[in-house]
């Protein structure tokens, strides 16, 4: 079924009144976002309701003033950071090795699309980068999270924008996409879901494939973004993850969406370990329309079934 367009900015600005308040309920509007995604126009807006930053229930002058509050508030967390960055330098001994990582990951990245036109700041990636870390005691920094912030700073044009929305993107994925927090949940749910839909593929997977399933741990943690083809595919399952919709812990249905594209082959060629995380690995440039798709199928096929109860308290 052809997928109608996404909401525009005219169709945005018509979910709310003349005070800004929002005239459509929230669940009509994540349901939109599911099945039509958002243009790339609205994406900033609506990205600042979908992750937190904005209240759903705001008026338009509430917005304001929310956005001078975040503002201030990361101007004091900079200033705050200054004054303790020689402490932390002398007595905190991972401050240092996670600085340097930072700067090496940053390093790695493009900088510059094929025009030669800059599209980031390295310099304002790593402050921010820095200082979520040296604010987020229970997200640590990990390989991933440069391109993620990445990802915000070309969404947005104000650090603080940047700052904030991938502080709530964190709090609303970390049982996902946190290695030290839910990751681990993740992997032991995809093993249960592949052994309940699937046993074919689980019984290989088990035999021929041990170990596998744990080591695809950076679809997680990256939230998928080596996947796809285009930054805006990355942004479209993003989106979808923070609606909560179809339902809960969506990101487990879309990896099982990923291995049944490889299930096929990994049979006919009777698979081992190494080979199936080299398929799974191969898994790139994929249209993040068709993924979600395939994804809502799979729990579509969920619900009609008596589904075990850990299964069924994790996703319904």
């Amino acid at each position: 079924v052809k997928r109608k367009p996404p909401i525009d900015k005219t169709e945005w600005d018509s979910f709310f009144d003349e005070n800004g308040h929002l005239a459509k309920s929230r669940d009509f509007i994540c349901v939109n976002i599911l099945e039509r995604g958002l243009h790339p126009f609205v994406r900033t807006e609506a990205w600042k309701f979908l992750t937190g930053y904005y209240s759903w229930q705001s008026s338009q002058d509430e917005r304001l003033t929310v956005d001078s509050m975040r503002r201030k508030n990361y101007e004091g967390l900079c200033q705050m950071y200054e004054k303790i960055q020689p402490l932390l330098e002398n007595l905190h001994r991972n401050f240092i090795e996670t600085r340097n990582n930072i700067v090496y990951d940053i390093q790695k990245l493009y900088d510059k699309d094929p025009l030669g036109n800059v599209l980031i700041n390295k310099k304002r990636l790593e402050k921010i980068l820095l200082l979520s870390y040296v604010c987020n005691t229970q997200a640590e920094y990990q390989q991933g999270f440069h391109e993620m912030v990445m990802l915000f700073q070309l969404m947005v044009e104000h650090d603080h924008e940047t700052f904030w929305l991938f502080q709530f993107f964190l709090q609303k994925t970390e049982h996902s996409c946190v290695i030290n927090i839910g990751v681990g949940k993740n992997l032991d749910m995809l093993n249960s879901l592949i052994t309940f839909l699937d046993p074919v593929f689980a019984k290989h997977l088990k035999g021929k494939g041990a170990g596998v399933v744990q080591s695809l741990f950076p679809w997680f943690c990256l939230c998928f973004q080596h996947a796809f083809k285009s930054f805006d595919d990355i942004w479209r399952l993003w989106e979808v993850l923070l609606t909560g919709k179809p339902c809960r812990n969506f990101q487990v249905l879309v990896a099982y969406s990923m291995l049944q594209m490889v299930r096929e082959q990994v049979l006919l060629e009777s698979m081992s370990g190494d080979d199936i995380l080299l398929a799974c690995n191969n898994l790139i440039d994929l249209d993040a329309d068709e993924l979600i798709s395939a994804a809502c199928v799979v729990y579509a096929e969920l619900i009609q079934k008596n589904v075990p109860q850990a299964l069924k308290d994790f996703f319904l």
